[in-house]
Parts: structure tokens; C-alpha cells; sequence
């Protein structure tokens, strides 16, 4: 498996770092591929995940840079010789299938989010159709592209970026907790507790949310867990809006589910979205949601039925939905248990691995009168993470 980024942890690195656990119990060889530095690295060795480094696998386009990433995973891939090549994210989504390709080894490109998809509307601006054209020069060299949304396929298909024999669309999975991590959202006792878990860093939208919540006259106490770079200036937007007393930073946490077991809601303000897997662990304790609508949210979240979801960047429209639910304690009970049902039925990790597996068992089987490839040591090499 091919990821870009290993200095941050966020849903590519997890999706990458759970599916290789998943297939090595499965029977398979899984080296990691990725780039240099970070706390990705670190979850590898303590997961005792096979990895290379490459010292020029990083997020930020550069041709130089990018050169030598290529020459360094073509070397990577030689020297592993895996039967396949597993790409996730849109730089080393590039590089794996320019290099899969040239090598004769099958690939699968998994689609975490697409860059150009702005508001779903598809391209927007110069940046957005440099990569939609990028995307069109590459899409034919994968042997099959995964969307973890049918928004992003859809989305895919419509801006040509995607062959339709070749796309499919598996959701997101996440492992399940045991229950003495559910919450208890109904719980009507002092301020009610909201979470949201996500890097301070576009697309990530935490000013709409705490401008919604200013609005909102019941009582309440928001924990946003991760960091990044906007951190400062979320933290200056809450004591701009009188509201800082209420919002507490707890910065990178490894203990999320029991986060999230302690609170009454779970919000996520969002631009751009592939399948956030912070709302699916939130279903997973049985929390009810607020989301933005964007991306595949609304594939997760049904409206009216396990949480909300609110269009991007309007405050008046969060404001509403969030003083009712905080006004009622019961309406959160009925929809974080229709949220963990349906984490039941379609979000689990099992449920994605055995659909993933399904994939790349087609381009692993033999042909007709051949040999079945062998599943030794580096037969799934994961390539990417991040944008």
C-alpha cells in the first residue's frame, strides 16, 4: 500500500493502517509504502506493519521532488516484487499507478475524497481543473479505482475521471468497541457535551460551528479533539465570540472512543468530504450526528433518522438544528440507536475488508490454465494517505 503522508494521522492513514492489519490476518504479506517522518510511522512500528520510507514522498507538488519519489518507489516496487500495488490518495495515487503500470504489476487506487470536488459541484478554479486533467491523463492505468463514497463515483464519472467497468464504491469501515464505550446521548444531566474530532485544517470548517453555537441560548460544553494549523485561530474566533469559557482544545488524543463515549453529540462542520471516518465511530458509540452535507456524508447520516446533516458554512441552518437537539434529550436517544444500527449494517470494518478483499482477489486470481499469484511476503504493497 502506497500512502503519501506520514506526518499526520487522518482518515487514509487509519483506513490504510486497519486494512493492512485486517489482511495480514487474512493471510496476506502487506508492506506499507510512505512518505519520511511523523506519527504514521510510529503506528507502523507499533503495529508491527512492514513499511519503506521514501524520502521524497510528500504531499506538496513539486516536479524535482516528485521525480525522485517516482524513481525511489519504482526501485521500492522492484525490489518487493508484490503481486499488487494498492494506492490511496491523489499524489501517491499518481505515482503507484504510473509505476504499477510501467512494472506489470496489477493495481487498485482507493479514492479518499476527491481534491477538485470544492462543494460537489466538481471543478471549480484553476487548482480543481489541473486536477480533474491529471486525473483524465492517469484514470486508465488502474485496474480498478475505489471510491469510499458513491458520491465521489458518481462525482468521477460525471467529470470523466473515472472509467464506469472499472469503479466501484466501498464505504468505510471501522473496528467495533466494546459496550462500555456507547454513549448515553438521552443522558438530560448539566450542559449538554458535543465532540467533534478533526485536524484544524481545511476542509475542515470549525468557525461555522462555533458561530452556530454563539447563536444557541441552552447550555452547553463542545470538546474538539485534534490539532494542525488553524488550531490558533479557532482558538482566537471562540474568545472573539464570548464562547471560549465553553470549548475545550484537548489537542491529538488516542483515546477517541472513550471521548466520544462521554458525550451527547457529535458534530462535524466540513467543506469537502470523502467518508468521514469520525462519523462512523460516532455511530459506532451510538451518537447522534449534525454533519455538513457534503462529500458522502449523507450516505452515512440520514437526515431525520440517525442525526442531521446542514448545508456547508450556514450558521442560521446549524444554529437551528443545534438548539434542537439540545433541547431534547429523547429525540438524541432514538437517533444515536438508529446511528449505531446502521453502523451495524454497513459500516463496519469487516464489512469493508471483505469487500476489499472481494476486489483485489479478482485481479489476484489466475488466469485461465495459470497459476494463482501467491500471497508471499510483499504480495499487497499499500502506496499513499493524505491528499
Amino acid at each position: 500500500m502506497v500512502v503519501t503522508r506520514a506526518d499526520r494521522i487522518g482518515g487514509a492513514q487509519v483506513h490504510v493502517r486497519d486494512l493492512s492489519r485486517a489482511l495480514q490476518v487474512r493471510g496476506f504479506a502487506v508492506t506499507v509504502v510512505t512518505g519520511p517522518g511523523g506519527p504514521f510511522i510510529g503506528e507502523l512500528l507499533r503495529l508491527r506493519i512492514p513499511h519503506r520510507v521514501l524520502p521524497h514522498l510528500v504531499r506538496a507538488l513539486s516536479p524535482p521532488a516528485d521525480t525522485l519519489a517516482l524513481l525511489e518507489l519504482h526501485r521500492a516496487l522492484r525490489e518487493l516484487d508484490p503481486q499488487l500495488v494498492a494506492a490511496h490518495s491523489s499524489k501517491a495515487g499518481w505515482l503507484a499507478r504510473l509505476t504499477a503500470r510501467h512494472l506489470g504489476i496489477p493495481c487498485v487506487f482507493t479514492v479518499h475524497g476527491w481534491p477538485f470536488a470544492g462543494d460537489g459541484t466538481g471543478a471549480a478554479g484553476a487548482p480543481a481543473r489541473l486536477y480533474v486533467l491529471a486525473e483524465r491523463l492517469v484514470k486508465g492505468l488502474a485496474d480498478r479505482v475505489i471510491t469510499v463514497s458513491e458520491h465521489d463515483r458518481v462525482l468521477g464519472l460525471r467529470l470523466g475521471v473515472l472509467d464506469p467497468a472499472r469503479a466501484m464504491s466501498i464505504p468505510n469501515g471501522v473496528p467495533d468497541v466494546p459496550p462500555a464505550l456507547r454513549a448515553d446521548p438521552g443522558d438530560p444531566a448539566g450542559p449538554t457535551r458535543l465532540v467533534m474530532v478533526a485536524r484544524f485544517e481545511e476542509p475542515k470548517d470549525h468557525a461555522t460551528l462555533l458561530r452556530a453555537l454563539a447563536r444557541v441560548r441552552r447550555p452547553w460544553q463542545l470538546d474538539l479533539v485534534g490539532d494542525g494549523p488553524l488550531q490558533p485561530a479557532v482558538r482566537a474566533l471562540a474568545r472573539d465570540l464570548g464562547v471560549a469559557g465553553r470549548v475545550r482544545f484537548h489537542g491529538s488524543r488516542g483515546d477517541v472512543a472513550r471521548v466520544l463515549a462521554g458525550a451527547r453529540l457529535f458534530v462535524l462542520s466540513t467543506r469537502r468530504e470523502g467518508m468521514p471516518l469520525a462519523i462512523l465511530e460516532a455511530m459506532r458509540a451510538g451518537l447522534p450526528v449534525l454533519a455538513s452535507a457534503a462529500g458522502g456524508v449523507p450516505e452515512a447520516v440520514v437526515h431525520g433518522e440517525t442525526g442531521f446533516v446542514a448545508p456547508p458554512g450556514d450558521v442560521p441552518a446549524w444554529a437551528g438544528y443545534l438548539e434542537r437537539l439540545l433541547a431534547d434529550p429523547g429525540l438524541r436517544a432514538r437517533l444515536g440507536r438508529a446511528g449505531r444500527r446502521r453502523y451495524e449494517e454497513r459500516f463496519t470494518l469487516e464489512r469493508m475488508v471483505e469487500q476489499t478483499v472481494a476486489v483485489y482477489e479478482t485481479l489476484l486470481a489466475p488466469p485461465a490454465g495459470g497459476a494463482a499469484r501467491s500471497r508471499r511476503p510483499g504480495a499487497a504493497t499499500q502506496v499513499g494517505g493524505g491528499p
